[in-house]
């Protein structure tokens, strides 16, 4: 009897090569069609922008920006293996390319597979300049099943890598661990995942793979190990080596290496499948446990970041002199932001933002022009144009980093709200053995432990804190208490990482109704008192008392005005306040219109039950004097120029502060000073903290504190280095105001 196997071979065969055929006639392009390969070059902030390059006819050139469109930009992506284009720029802004520029007035609907597709006129038929390049922004998805081929396989080296994805997979003793810092390089490429030959791979390959995971270096690792794993295993080698410099962002931004050539059993001849491994920083040790370290926070950086959402994100401040300040965008992009992102423990920088995007900052610019190699171990390494001036705020450079997948969002879920951004906070928690889901008690819940609820979800900033969640049903199943006693400061990146009871629950009102809430929004107010205006403008005044009457109603006296006679005088110190809304969103009072309170005797509403705590301090912290501005009538007093005022409390008006403008509070206004009748002369510290409640969620609270030094000799009084928080070093802190380094103001 004949055997089966030539049979069933030969109908393999068969299917293969029908199969085969299918697919490339699913790809096949009209006849005619001119073969082109694309990518993404110039001066990038985003691995997935860039001016459009095109490879014709043995060249590489560029695309002009004449009748350019969307639909183009949407062809571009697509032909490079994105989902979908997000915009597209004119006039060269990823800088001027070289070379032919080969097409020009490009016109396509949206339905062609190439840019070669459109219509224009002709390539290499151009009447434009570089100046014209055009450049397109990618929505960072992939294709899912996309299958890079390379059109010209002798110049493939010039070509960026495209994948689906990229994963470090980790051999099973090292897959509990957070975050996975050690494994099996794999990209999936065709919807199937795919090892690289470790033949030529280099260091600074390894330095890319690890940024883009949030790591910022790399280290050696037990190559015995997975030589061993290597012999066992089936391997299917991607067809390319990888050429990284070391500064791309992500293997993305990679160039192609030369054409693998595989055995016959698709092994590379020499090599074994790429093995990398990372460093992570100290904020992100690797735990088997829950997933997180203890917060962790660096003695004194040379650099920071202030006003992101995200851990990873802000605009980057400098310290120079002893004193915080920001750092211009001009020339701002991927390399020096990455050098940020490592230095901070984080990995290469994602995003290099421009624009003052994550709000603008006080005091100096200490750096323009900021060019880096990329190597650098901190910003302060990197060359800057010590000579340029005249960058306002409006230009403060950002940075978006890439950070390791930590898992946290995993442990924490918002239930019952109407969007993904609010509801009741369930947390994940171990219970009799098993992990179940539970509420958090609201006892003492505010705006500092939503604020972290909001960072651990990856969803933005804490816009409300909910002590009474009855109108978000989440599941019934999840009712029950299991985390109470909560406290945050601000700073943890994940709700386990605040005070809280632990085992021994205590909450009298129960879960459930009274379940602690939250909702989140992508961007804050941030308001900042101008310390200089301060400064300029305290003085005294003694003031009568029978014309004191409307600010005894409001307690802006101090307790000795009590007992005080109408004809007797009350010393004031009194100044101006310049309160500035830097931030992404409006300052807006917590309280709806309908619940201020009318003060008959001012006039007005007031919207806020604490807007401004005023105190004046003796050197080693104690209280000596203090005002308050009760319920600020909020409104726009001066914007900057193109910012229109959106707030008048006349009228009744609607109340709050636009981004980009300031309230201004008059010296000569009620309740505007510290009743300082009682003190006696000497040496005192001047403190103002808006927003003292943190009743509106803010991006940054630090820069809510000013204080300053004051002499007062029982007649006049000199008021001197004054400056908000956080905008000068420890070390000059400690040596203007030593008896306040102890007492801080709290969260609480």
């Amino acid at each position: 009897m004949p055997s089966r196997c030539p049979l069933l071979c030969c109908l393999a065969t068969i299917l293969c090569v029908w199969a085969l055929c299918q697919a490339q006639s699913d790809t096949e392009l009209p006849p005619g069609t001119p073969i082109i390969q694309l990518r993404l070059a110039g001066d990038k902030r985003k691995h997935y922008e860039g001016r459009v390059e095109v490879y014709y006819n043995g060249e590489w050139g560029t695309v002009c920006d004449d009748d350019f469109s969307i639909h183009a930009a949407n062809i571009v992506c697509r032909e490079l293996g994105y989902v979908e284009a997000v915009s597209w720029s004119p006039s060269s802004k990823y800088g001027k390319g070289e070379g032919r520029i080969w097409l020009d007035n490009v016109h396509c609907s949206g339905r062609e597979r190439t840019l070669a597709q459109c219509k224009s006129n002709g390539f290499g038929v151009s009447d434009c300049k570089h100046s014209e390049d055009v450049g397109v922004v990618c929505n960072q998805r992939r294709i899912p099943g996309f299958k890079f081929i390379s059109t010209f396989t002798n110049n493939v080296e010039s070509l960026n890598v495209q994948v689906e994805e990229v994963r470090i997979r980790a051999i099973s003793s090292q897959r509990k661990r957070v975050p996975i810092t050690e494994g099996y390089l794999e990209v999936k490429d065709g919807g199937k995942w795919r090892q690289i030959c470790d033949e030529e791979w280099t260091e600074m390959n390894n330095r890319v793979i690890c940024g883009m995971y949030g790591f910022p270096g790399e280290k050696g690792y037990n190559t015995k190990v997975y030589k061993l794993l290597a012999k066992r295993r089936k391997k299917n080698y991607w067809d390319f080596g990888v050429n990284c410099t070391g500064n791309e962002a992500s293997l993305h931004g990679c160039k192609l290496g030369r054409k693998v050539d595989l055995k016959e059993n698709a092994t590379c001849e020499k090599g074994m499948p790429v093995v990398v491994s990372c460093v992570p920083g100290r904020a992100f040790a690797p735990s088997h446990a829950q997933g997180f370290s203890k917060a962790y926070r660096v003695e004194q950086p040379l650099v920071r970041l202030r006003g992101g959402a995200n851990i990873g994100d802000g605009r980057v401040e400098v310290l120079k002199n002893g004193e915080w300040g920001t750092v211009c965008d001009d020339s701002w992009n991927l390399k020096a932001a990455s050098v940020v992102c490592r230095e901070l423990g984080f990995g290469s920088a994602k995003e290099a933002l421009a624009g003052g995007r994550l709000g603008q900052g006080m005091g100096p610019v200490h750096m323009n022009e900021v060019e880096c190699s990329g190597f650098e171990k901190s910003l302060t390494e990197c060359y800057f144009n010590r000579d340029a001036l005249g960058c306002s705020h409006e230009e403060d450079a950002a940075v978006r980093c890439n950070v390791p997948a930590m898992g946290f969002q995993n442990r924490l879920r918002l239930s019952g709200g109407r969007n993904p951004f609010e509801g009741r906070v369930e947390v994940l928690a171990e219970k009799n053995g098993s992990l179940v889901w539970g509420t958090v008690c609201s006892d003492s819940w505010g705006t500092m432990e939503a604020t972290v609820v909001c960072r651990q979800l990856g969803l933005g900033f804490a816009s409300n804190a909910f002590q009474e969640t009855w109108y978000w049903p989440g599941d019934v199943r999840a009712d029950d208490v299991v985390m109470s006693g909560v406290r945050c400061s601000g700073t943890e990146m994940t709700l386990a990482q605040c005070l809280h009871h632990g085992k021994h629950l205590n909450c009298p009102r129960g879960g459930g109704r009274f379940a602690a809430g939250v909702s989140c929004s992508k961007s804050a107010p941030d308001l900042v008192l101008n310390a200089q205006v301060v400064e300029h403008t305290t003085y005294l005044e003694d003031r009568p008392m029978y014309i004191l009457q409307c600010a005894n109603e409001e307690h802006c006296l101090s307790s000795s005005a009590a007992t005080a006679t109408p004809s007797s005088y009350r010393r004031l110190l009194r100044f101006s306040s310049q309160i500035h809304n830097n931030g992404q969103s409006d300052f807006r009072p917590r309280a709806a219109h309908n619940s201020w309170v009318w003060h008959d005797c001012h006039r007005h509403y007031h919207s806020m039950e604490v807007f401004t705590h005023y105190d004046l301090l003796s050197l080693n912290g104690t209280k000596v004097a203090e005002g308050h501005k009760a319920s600020f009538c909020l409104e726009d007093t001066q914007c900057e120029e193109g910012i229109e005022k959106r707030y008048e409390c006349a009228n009744f008006g609607q109340q709050g502060i636009t981004v980009g403008c300031w309230d201004t509070y008059r010296h000569d206004i009620d309740c505007q000073w510290i009743d300082v009748t009682d003190v006696v002369p000497g040496d005192y510290i001047f403190q103002v903290v808006i927003n003292p409640n943190y009743e509106v969620a803010e991006s940054d609270y630090t820069n809510n504190i000013m204080k300053c030094r004051c002499r007062y000799d029982g007649h006049r009084i000199w008021t001197y280095n004054c400056h908000i928080g956080g905008s000068m070093s420890s070390e000059s802190e400690e040596s203007s105001f030593p008896g306040l380094m102890n007492n801080q103001l709290g969260h609480r």
